[in-house]
């Protein structure tokens, strides 16, 4: 291109269209995707070559055949149902009281000094370590679940509502406090904006968690759901089948947190964390 042509101030498409459509390549997808191929590869290769015997780790071959044969059974959707009834029950209750006595706790300084040594006591308990607990007062049933997901599931989304409620800058709500906006006001135009970021990082966290503890206790406590499916696979001796449970909780744990984030980004979609992902 001419020097006079750059002078006169003339379109140079070909430098900026170029880089765009280098930017757009999907290598981060692509790199994934090798990622599967390459893991599943390993797999299939380790009891064919005897480093595993076959009767302890099938082949990927035989595990993906048992999980397509399950998804056409009515009692493995069965199952799927009755553990995510209890992950979406278990997940409701504890963002529900999180929020509650988050906002509460965290807008009151003596609450917040007042309770800061019962929630660094609590907060490290396992969940597992409330089994005996949960099987004594519900036994078997889904109330079991119910509980250790929301015990889980609880401090996820309660300290990342109080570091929200701490972040609040405290200049805007002295203005809005100036302005003549009472507490429940001060709130919801206030604190609640600074606190969303944290809210919804704790419940995608939250989210997670939960379906962890869901599966833990179906499996140990034997309540209805793909843990107990598992369990009663691994005793009967079907391990293709039992690797198969396995391998759909993976995928079911996948496709919760691609919806939390999708969630996420379309709550935050005013925040900048957000806006500052757009590639352009």
């Amino acid at each position: 291109m001419s020097s006079d042509a750059i002078a006169s101030g003339g379109p140079v498409p070909s430098v900026g269209r170029g880089r765009r459509s280098v930017r757009r390549l999907p290598v981060k997808q692509l790199l994934g995707l090798a990622g599967i191929v390459g893991f599943l590869a390993t797999w299939e290769l380790i009891p064919r070559l005897g480093i595993i015997n076959e009767r302890f780790l099938p082949p990927a071959s035989e595990v993906i055949v048992a999980l397509a044969r399950d998804f056409g059974l009515t009692a493995f959707w069965i199952s799927v149902g009755e553990t995510m009834t209890a992950w979406f029950l278990g997940l409701v209750i504890a963002v529900a009281l999180a929020v509650l006595l988050g906002f509460v706790i965290g807008s009151s300084d003596f609450l917040r000094k007042a309770t800061n040594s019962t929630v660094e006591f609590l907060r490290p308990i396992p969940s597992v370590a409330l089994i005996p607990l949960a099987v004594l007062l519900f036994g078997v049933k889904i109330e079991s679940s119910l509980m250790l997901i929301t015990y889980a599931a609880f401090w996820q989304v309660l300290i990342q509502v109080l570091y929200g409620v701490a972040d609040v800058d405290m200049v805007a709500n002295n203005t809005a406090k100036t302005y003549g906006l009472g507490r429940m006001a001060r709130i919801r135009y206030v604190v609640f904006p600074t606190a969303l970021p944290y809210l919804m990082t704790g419940v995608r966290l939250a989210a997670t968690v939960a379906l962890v503890l869901a599966i833990t206790a179906e499996l140990v406590i034997g309540s209805p759901g793909l843990g107990r499916e598992i369990a009663l696979a691994q005793s009967g001796g079907a391990i293709s089948g039992m690797y198969a449970l396995v391998l759909a909780t993976g995928l079911i744990g996948v496709l919760i947190n691609a919806l939390m984030r999708f969630i996420e980004k379309k709550t935050l979609s005013w925040h900048s964390s957000v806006r500052s992902e757009v590639i352009v």
